[in-house]
């Protein structure tokens, strides 16, 4: 990650910085998908950050006076190094820094004292207590320069008590647009070392929305979302996001967020946009929006938004995001204006945007990252999501109840500090337990940023540093528990640590002897998987190597077959998701699932790419047997026996998997399979289709299942004590199945 170097250069040649002494920093915030903290206290403020914005980048230090103070020479220095633009930048000084113009001067940087900014400056070095340039300079910014600025805010919010500080404080009309804001709170002083990777930041900062709720809540009493159009839930991941409706289960379908110096407002569906029943809450959202400048609104699409705005006198134009807009009103459902978007709220606009994700889901993966609405919002800190919310009429939000709302940033934070404590989690925490653990394992899945992977890292140092729960029919977990939490994020981590399919596997895995296995991806049916015969032990790593033509052509490696997601249920014998999927974007594959599994490759619907080899390393041999081509004498004397402990048993319409002990004793699978082939072609003499399926159909044996004895499905889900029964031959034609 580019975030990594941009740090380094940083904190080169540095083992601590000193921030003893009289001066009382602020704690610095940050947010969006580019900043990223140069230094955190074991109190967890951070003193100081970095950013870019547009072509420039920013340095922000959390008091003025470390910007002339000698002991933060060396990093200063490394900060214009990393600002200039070019090796010939000069480098502005304001006139109150003289001690850091005459050290630059001795360093060799072409400097040039200044009492504001001007034209042919690369680096501007200034206090944040003046924004009569702020804009000019966030112009500077934006265009490639650099910015080294330091402040602190606590003092200014002495005097100016009823402003919000992270909008109204000069420094932050500069700072914020590259997501890194000065705050009214003190930071720790002492001595600090640095440390070797971009430290981890915190994702919550107390900060009080309730004014805003109070605003956007005027005249509501509920938020009525009953009818035909189904919300998509919101995630609100960002510390600068506060929800506004909430379902009862804790599912967010209206959220807002701070950015830059603009301000987001998010639906869950676009025709709440214009809906009677919400017209004063919409209303009221514009007017939050807008920020008093009663400026003019854009709408983009939506005709019956625009005359409910005009009909309210207020100033609209149907457009696309044009300049002198204050509002801008869009869907969710382009990319097209994403960068133009983000720098109108980075750099003041407010935006309105609602659409719902559920249904894009079902034709594209990777809602989180490729939904086009999250191309939009993920900088902001609000992710749309595949589930959909209930629809009905909740109760506004009360803005004096703020802290007993549910909100991710806020939950997360509490939780890890209790789980570092070792502290018994209390109300309201451990009645968020189900939907948190739900709100972390997405999180795990976001885009990478310096931000959300930081978070990412530490959740995965927790799981590592945990003992794995122990979990069966006889000792089941709690859904809303810590032994759940543990489960479900050390699914999720070891999806995080293979994300990287280039990255080095290590010489013991490619030393292994390989097992080439060829696979038909041939499917007229629908998505496909198809079985290697090969088993992953839990906790270990896989290499697959495909040959060029069959990277990007929508294949994919699973890990694990029972694929039934057990979220909903009050409690687990097993982890709720034990398989792993990953696309495969190159010719290597890196694979890994903390409770094992055996090996696929999904070959999409109407695929004709034929059969192509795939070369694994890492894994062993499962028992599998297939019809016509699996020898008896094979079959008895060794494959059976293979220590995996998943089976699979093939014929040209079905597969069965079921635990290996229920075949270590099974003499002729050829007696077996040949009744299912009977059994299937009478399936297909009742359904009228040709004898020979699409795809062959699977029935898959799991300790836990989502419903029922047995469901239907891709694959067919039937309890483990039927596998006994599904694999006996006799047993079948005595009693059916």
């Amino acid at each position: 990650m580019a975030a990594k170097e941009d740090y380094s250069s940083l904190v080169h040649g540095l083992s601590s910085l000193d921030f003893s002494g009289d001066s009382t920093p602020c704690q610095l915030l940050l947010t969006g998908d580019t900043a990223f903290p140069v230094l955190v206290t074991p109190a967890q403020h951070v003193l100081l950050a970095a950013s870019k914005y547009g072509k420039g980048k920013i340095v922000v230090m959390s008091h003025e006076s470390y910007l002339d103070q000698p002991r933060f020479m060396d990093f200063l220095k490394n900060a214009i190094s990393w600002l200039k633009p070019s090796l010939e930048a000069v480098i502005g000084v304001s006139n109150n820094l003289g001690h850091l113009e005459k050290t630059l001067s001795s360093s060799g940087y072409r400097v040039e004292k200044v009492s504001g900014l001007k034209n042919d400056l690369g680096v501007f070095c200034t206090t944040g207590y003046d924004d009569s340039q702020a804009e000019d300079i966030v112009t500077f910014l934006r265009q490639g320069g650099g910015v080294l600025i330091g402040a602190q805010a606590w003092y200014w919010s002495y005097s100016h008590q009823k402003e919000n500080v992270l909008c109204h404080f000069p420094g932050n009309k500069i700072t914020s647009v590259s997501g890194v804001y000065f705050t009214d709170k003190y930071g720790e002083r002492g001595n600090f070392c640095m440390s070797e990777n971009i430290p981890w930041s915190p994702v919550y900062q107390d900060i009080n929305f309730s004014a805003d709720l109070k605003h956007l809540m005027q005249g509501v009493i509920d938020l009525d979302i009953h009818g035909q159009s189904v919300p998509s839930e919101l995630l609100l991941h960002g510390s600068l996001t506060f929800p506004i409706g909430i379902s009862n289960n804790n599912q967010c379908f209206f959220g807002a967020a701070y950015y830059g110096k603009g301000r987001v407002f998010v639906g869950g569906h676009e025709s709440y946009l214009d809906m009677s029943e919400l017209k004063s809450f919409i209303l009221n959202a514009v007017s939050w929006l807008d920020m008093g400048r009663n400026g003019k609104i854009g709408v983009d699409q939506s005709k019956d938004l625009l005359c409910v705005l005009q009909n309210e006198g207020l100033s609209c134009v149907a457009s696309d995001l044009i300049p002198g807009l204050s509002v801008y009103c869009c869907t969710s459902y382009s990319d097209a204006e994403a960068e133009k978007i983000h720098r109108f709220v980075a750099e003041g606009g407010g935006l309105l945007i609602a659409g719902q994700a559920w249904y894009w889901s079902y034709y594209n993966p990777n809602v989180l990252s490729q939904y086009p609405g999250n191309k939009i919002l993920n900088k902001f800190g609000i992710s749309f999501l595949a589930k959909t919310v209930g629809q009905g009429v909740y109760k506004a939000l009360d803005p004096k109840a703020v802290d007993s709302t549910y909100h991710f940033p806020r939950a997360i934070y509490q939780l890890l500090e209790d789980l570092k404590s070792g502290v018994d989690l209390k109300p309201p925490l451990s009645s968020w337990m189900k939907k948190l653990i739900q709100d972390v394992c997405t999180y795990i899945r976001l885009p990478t940023s310096p931000l959300t992977s930081s978070l990412q890292q530490e959740l995965a140092h927790l799981v590592k540093g945990c003992h794995l729960p122990t979990i069966c029919k006889q000792f089941p977990v709690k859904n809303s528990s810590k032994a759940a939490l543990i489960l479900c994020l050390a699914q999720e981590v070891s999806y995080l640590e293979c994300l990287d399919d280039n990255g080095e596997c290590g010489p013991d895995l490619l030393a292994q002897h390989p097992v080439t296995v060829q696979i038909d991806a041939t499917n007229p049916g629908g998505d496909a998987w198809r079985s290697t015969g090969l088993f992953l032990p839990p906790g270990k790593t896989a290499v697959l190597m495909f040959q060029a033509s069959a990277v990007g052509q929508g294949l994919q490696v699973q890990v694990g077959c029972q694929s039934d997601n057990l979220s909903a249920a009050e409690e687990f014998y097993r982890a709720p998701v034990v398989i792993h999927r990953k696309d495969v974007h190159g010719e290597k594959v890196k694979m890994s699932c903390i409770w094992g599994g055996l090996v696929y490759i999904i070959v999409k619907a109407k695929s004709q790419l034929g059969r192509i080899p795939v070369t694994v390393y890492g894994a062993e041999h499962a028992p599998t047997f297939i019809k016509g081509q699996t020898s008896l004498s094979s079959w008895q004397q060794t494959i059976r026996n293979y220590p995996a402990p998943w089976a699979e048993l093939i014929t040209e319409n079905i597969v069965l998997t079921v635990p290996s002990d229920a075949i270590r004793s099974l003499e002729d699978p050829e007696t077996l399979m040949s009744l299912w082939d009977e059994i299937m072609a009478a399936v297909a003499d009742l359904a009228a289709i040709p004898k020979k399926f699409p795809r062959p159909e699977r029935i898959v044996a799991d300790v836990q299942i989502s419903a029922g004895w047995m469901h239907a499905g891709y694959p067919i889900m039937c309890h483990i004590q039927s596998a006994k029964e599904i694999t006996n031959a006799e047993h079948i034609k005595k009693n059916g199945f």
